[in-house]
């Protein structure tokens, strides 16, 4: 569908005379007619949001991801991978016009799979808002599966000799020696911890690892992948600390307030606080108690972006004073930095 516009309005030809020698309207008639159809065609506008970027008033669309890659990672699977996309609250990944699968908005990367073997295939991926809007498509991206392999069970043997260094606060660079297989490596998987974090193609030997945070310790490992999804076990890890300082304001929550209240004979800390700002969902939380950590949070659905709350106990003892803070897990997997502490007093409230 496109926008109507008042051109195409005022184009709309005044009815003339028929072949059947009806007449046509008056000239007054005709433009009180045109203008009808203009201011028509105006509230019409008015009310799809047209106008304001098909959302609300002043609302903007979700940008296409960049950086966008595949790469075949066995012979029924690709590796698809992006850039963030500000606001984004999910993005769905085509294969040609049909989207396969979505993920949460914290995702860079997903595999796709039930693929075919020696098949060319072409890849989109597209950023949708907590409000639903859906963003244009990247640019498209192609990959083709390697043949299959009848009946291997053989896992390459895992990458060797892999080294790390950090290329400024917030890049890794990482190499390693080739894996062995008898039918040859098809992708080699990059691991933050536990977590897979990139892919890139069996001829390769190195990997750019972006997105961190400076002065930040991290732990990386390489896995090799052949054309039947065998994974080798994990290469040597590479630990370091990326230079410079990250005094934590940037990903720390704000805005947290504390108070109590008394439920079923006990004294319960309230606390509601704004989300840090991230290139994804914050789903987890570490909350301190006087010190101490005391209790963490887990989001199990949909985790607030604007304004979040949790309430926990604090035993039955009316006038105790504690003191309170919370930090977030961030999308790659380390903790942000803390709060400002507030101090609560059970029965009291702040």
């Amino acid at each position: 569908m496109r926008g109507v516009s008042a051109d195409d309005v005022l184009e709309v030809p005044a009815a003339r005379e028929a072949a059947d020698g009806s007449s046509s309207p008056s000239a007054p008639a005709a433009t009180w007619r045109r203008c009808a159809l203009l201011c028509s065609a105006l509230a019409l506008v008015a009310s799809c949001g047209w106008g304001a970027g098909a959302g609300e008033p002043g609302g903007r669309l979700p940008g296409a991801p960049t950086g966008v890659t595949a790469e075949a990672g066995s012979a029924t699977s690709v590796h698809v991978m992006w850039n963030a996309v500000a606001g984004a609250e999910r993005y769905e990944v085509y294969r040609g016009r049909a989207k396969v699968t979505e993920v949460a908005g914290s995702a860079r990367m997903v595999d796709v799979t039930r693929l075919r073997p020696s098949t060319g295939y072409v890849f989109t991926v597209r950023a949708r808002d907590a409000e639903g809007r859906l963003g244009p498509s990247s640019r498209e991206v192609r990959a083709t599966t390697p043949a299959a392999v009848a009946a291997d069970r053989s896992a390459p043997t895992r990458p060797e000799r892999v080294t790390g260094r950090a290329a400024g606060g917030r890049v890794v660079q990482l190499s390693w020696s080739a894996a062995r297989d008898d039918r040859g490596v098809t992708s080699y998987d990059v691991y933050q911890g536990g977590t897979k974090i990139h892919s890139v193609g069996g001829g390769q030997r190195a990997a750019v690892v972006t997105g961190l945070r400076p002065g930040t310790r991290y732990s990386f490992t390489v896995r090799a992948r052949d054309a039947a999804d065998n994974l080798s076990p994990a290469g040597p890890a590479v630990r370091l600390t990326t230079p410079g300082t990250d005094d934590g304001r940037a990903t720390a929550p704000t805005g947290l307030r504390a108070s109590s209240h008394r439920a079923d004979g006990a004294y319960h800390i309230d606390l509601v606080w704004t989300p840090p700002r991230t290139d994804g969902l914050v789903t987890e939380y570490q909350i301190h108690l006087d010190g101490r950590a005391a209790t963490s949070l887990v989001f199990g659905g949909k985790a607030p972006r604007d304004r979040a709350e949790y309430s926990f106990y604090a035993g039955q003892q009316a006038g105790v004073t504690h003191r309170v803070r919370l930090r977030a897990k961030l999308p790659d997997g380390t903790w942000g930095g803390f709060s400002a502490e507030r101090t609560v007093t059970t029965g009291g409230s702040r």
